[in-house]
């Protein structure tokens, strides 16, 4: 039997049985489209989070108080630690590497402004916080470099922030009330949108100090350090160290690297695609399991066509590859429809809900491919090998 002769015998047979071909086909392209639509989602998720993390910059160091052995900001420390203090943030700056440095304090209050009420988000930091976080001001300017321990009362509107406390009227030079202190606006903040969850537009910017005192606290929140592109971090990491141990007598602060976060992130968010990839496998599995029941099924039905083509010379490789190839074609057939149902499913989800990232992996699409073939034709190798070495007169006789 030549190679056209079995194509052709394998392409009549499945148009034969039309109904079992379209049931398996779908079966089959309904498992890879759940599987492109997941890992899609996965993937898009977890470049969403790369890209919030990495729109600073990835050379900035954050240092927490308290001491802790997991990466991340620490959400609470347990027992006595030495606060961060402005003096402490002031020695780093004596490091060569550093550009620029930020010293954070935040809190919540309630702000007033014609007439107008709002509690929002107040986060005391110093002069260099735009250049730090790449943040723009939009109207005005932002905090002057007063002296850091006794600064003026000035305070810069988050975009959002502005529009709610003066609903669009020019700010510049008005007074604002936090908590019952008066603060003169120099300026309004372009707007940044959320960031991980936390919306920077629904804010006030004061100076450090102010707002240590405004919220009664001891120490800072948070150093944040900008250090030079071509400085190694561990490098910087270590400078840090060195000068905050002196100062507190050990090492009772947290540093946190943007590399280190993204590391961990990168883990868990891959291992996270790789899951929700294995979930649409399971709709993947099912309909290789039909291309397993549906060819036993040929076989035994089909006993006596197997019976005539052996009686009439073909080889047992030859019925092998008969059923084998008919395995083959639905699984490829059905992994590549699914493969392009899953391309435009993901893309419509897309459409329909912009704030949900998608992003599609084609090397995850293409092993979902290869896979359901090769198990496709996997689950066609028993029933093909029955068929195979079934008898010719006992496979004429079932007729």
């Amino acid at each position: 039997m030549l190679v056209k002769d079995l194509l052709q015998f394998t392409l009549n047979s499945l148009i034969f049985s039309k109904l079992r071909s379209m049931l398996t086909i779908t079966a089959i392209s309904v498992g890879v489209a759940m599987v492109v639509i997941l890992t899609s989602m996965g993937e898009g998720l977890n470049r969403y989070v790369i890209s919030e993390f990495t729109q600073f910059g990835t050379n900035i160091l954050a240092i927490n108080p308290g001491k802790i052995t997991t990466l991340g900001t620490p959400l609470g420390i347990i027992g006595t630690v030495r606060p961060l203090t402005i003096e402490d943030a002031l020695s780093l700056k004596d490091i060569s590497y550093i550009e620029r440095l930020t010293a954070v304090v935040w809190g919540n209050a309630e702000a007033e402004a014609s007439n107008r009420k709002r509690r929002l988000a107040i986060y005391g930091v110093t002069p260099e916080m735009p250049e730090t976080f790449k943040m723009k001001v939009n109207i005005g300017r932002f905090l002057p470099p007063d002296d850091i321990k006794t600064p003026r009362a000035f305070a810069v509107l988050g975009s959002k922030a502005y529009m709610e406390l003066f609903n669009g009227i020019n700010p510049i030079g008005k007074t604002i009330r936090i908590s019952g202190e008066r603060y003169r606006v120099l300026g309004v903040m372009e707007s940044k949108g959320q960031i991980l969850g936390i919306d920077m537009d629904d804010t006030i910017f004061i100076p450090t100090v102010r707002a240590m005192d405004l919220f009664d606290n001891e120490g800072l929140k948070e150093i944040d350090l900008y250090y030079k592109e071509d400085a190694p971090s561990k490098t910087v990491i270590n400078a840090v160290k060195k000068i905050l141990i002196s100062r507190h007598g050990k090492e009772d602060f947290t540093i946190t690297s943007q590399e280190q976060m993204l590391d961990v992130l990168g883990s868990v968010l891959d291992i996270l695609t790789i899951a929700v990839g294995a979930l649409g496998g399971i709709s993947l599995v099912v309909g290789l399991v039909g291309i397993l029941t549906i060819m036993t099924i040929a076989v035994n039905e089909r006993q006596a066509e197997t019976g005539l083509l052996l009686a009439m010379g073909s080889t047992k490789a030859q019925i092998l590859w008969i059923f084998l190839s008919e395995a083959l074609i639905l699984a490829f057939i059905g992994a590549f429809s699914g493969l392009v149902l899953g391309i435009l499913l993901s893309q419509l989800i897309h459409i329909i809900i912009p704030v949900l990232p998608v992003k599609t992996r084609y090397d995850f699409a293409a092993l979902a491919v290869l896979m359901t073939s090769l198990m496709g034709m996997i689950s066609g190798v028993l029933p093909a090998i029955k068929a195979a070495g079934s008898d010719p007169i006992d496979s004429l006789r079932a007729e």
